[in-house]
Parts: C-alpha cells; structure tokens; sequence
C-alpha cells in the first residue's frame, strides 16, 4: 500500500527507460545551465552598475580604483 502511495511502479519504470531518462536529465541540465547564464549576467550587470556608481560618487581610495575597473570593462565589451 505503502509503495502505491509513493508510486514506487512508476519510478521503477522511469529507472528502466535509459531514453526517457537521459532526455529528462538532459533538458533539465539544459535548464540549469541556461538559468545560471542567465542569473550570473543580471548580477553581473547589477554589479558594474553599482560599481559605476560609486565611482561617479569620487569616494576617496576606492572611487579611483572602482573607476579603473569599470573603465576596464567597459572596454572589454
């Protein structure tokens, strides 16, 4: 009864079908590594803004510095 409830047949099968199982793992893989671009240019972006920022604000020591690197990125894309 126990098994039926967490469809345990179901799973079997799922275990049972290499195809099925490597199409799920792949399109899943696909997703994550899409959505990890994805997140890592939005806090990229976020991050050279914030930098930006800053170094329009002239803060002693850290606004020359930030302004390099921004320069330097700026260049690069």
């Amino acid at each position: 009864m126990s098994l039926e409830r967490i469809q345990f047949n179901d799973y079997f099968l799922y275990l049972n079908n290499r195809k099925r199982m490597l199409v799920s793992n792949f399109v899943s893989g696909l997703a994550r590594g899409l959505g990890m671009a994805i997140g890592f240019t939005v806090l990229g972006a976020i991050f050279i803004v914030i930098l930006s920022n800053l170094a329009v604000g002239n803060i002693p020591l850290i606004g020359d510095f930030l302004a390099d690197v921004v320069r330097i990125v700026q260049e690069r894309l």
